[in-house]
């Protein structure tokens, strides 16, 4: 792994292929407030998955660094579409930042919250049965109950966020914050993603780069409505291995849409 940007006589010497090194590449700044990041993948020609899973336009240096920033999550939020495509599993507790973690409150393993307004999720999976730290669901007040007490029952811990239909971003975001996990790691689906970018929800944008083509109708990594004028966001960091980027953005708010001056 090497670095591209911003490469500085401070950092030349980071230790980029070691878990600490790595994830020194990816701070999060004050834990006091919520910070939502997102990790995506994409493909040259736009596709944020091959035939509905991302894997085979990943890499082994993609995970490694996918795992990395769930190491530092407080919660991973996913949509139940892609838990369902992807067949997520719990996030592991790592040997490595044991005493980082530890050391920052924070639990074992970041928790994963599952965005789901029908509950329609496989409660015998190793998501629910194999969490180290319980798996969160993230509903309505319309969710049905048999499966809301399926979902306890398997170990679960469930979140009536709304009493609406769709969730919103600032209602995810708030009822984890009320949980004291601000560490926010937001891994799609395009259409949750979508929703997040619409409301002008995300502070950090974590993209890799696949060096592959695919055509073909996959969709975005986001998908949803547009909003009133692009949002622009700022270049923090740029990472290489194998042909494959790992981009990582920063929101700008001072509300200029216009390209920075070469001046």
């Amino acid at each position: 792994m090497r670095r591209l940007y911003p490469v500085t006589s401070e950092n030349a010497d980071d230790e980029l292929d070691t878990l600490p090194g790595l994830a020194a590449a990816y701070p999060y700044p004050d834990a006091a407030t919520a910070w939502v990041r997102v990790s995506m993948v994409q493909t040259l020609d736009g596709a944020a998955h091959f035939e509905g899973l991302s894997q085979p336009i990943s890499s082994k240096a993609d995970m490694r660094v996918f795992g990395v920033l769930r190491a530092l999550a407080d919660v991973v939020v996913a949509g139940a579409e892609t838990v369902r495509g992807e067949g997520y599993r719990p996030a592991r507790a790592r040997p490595a930042f044991a005493a980082a973690r530890a050391a920052a409150g924070q639990g074992p393993a970041a928790a994963i919250a599952v965005v789901s307004s029908r509950l329609d999720l496989d409660f015998d999976a190793p998501l629910f049965a194999a969490a180290v730290t319980p798996t969160l669901v993230l509903t309505g007040s319309a969710a049905p109950e048999k499966a809301r007490r399926r979902a306890e029952d398997a170990g679960g811990v469930v979140i009536t966020v709304t009493e609406n239909a769709r969730l919103t971003p600032a209602e995810i975001t708030g009822a984890l914050a009320a949980r004291g996990l601000n560490r926010i790691q937001l891994e799609g689906g395009p259409r949750l993603l979508g929703q997040f970018t619409a409301a002008d929800a995300v502070d950090e944008m974590c993209l890799t780069l696949s060096p592959t083509l695919t055509a073909g109708g996959a969709e975005r990594i986001a998908h949803g409505p547009s909003v009133d004028a692009p949002h622009r966001m700022r270049l923090a960091g740029l990472l290489e291995q194998d042909g494959f980027l790992f981009s990582r953005y920063l929101r700008d708010r001072t509300g200029s849409t216009a390209p920075a001056s070469n001046v």
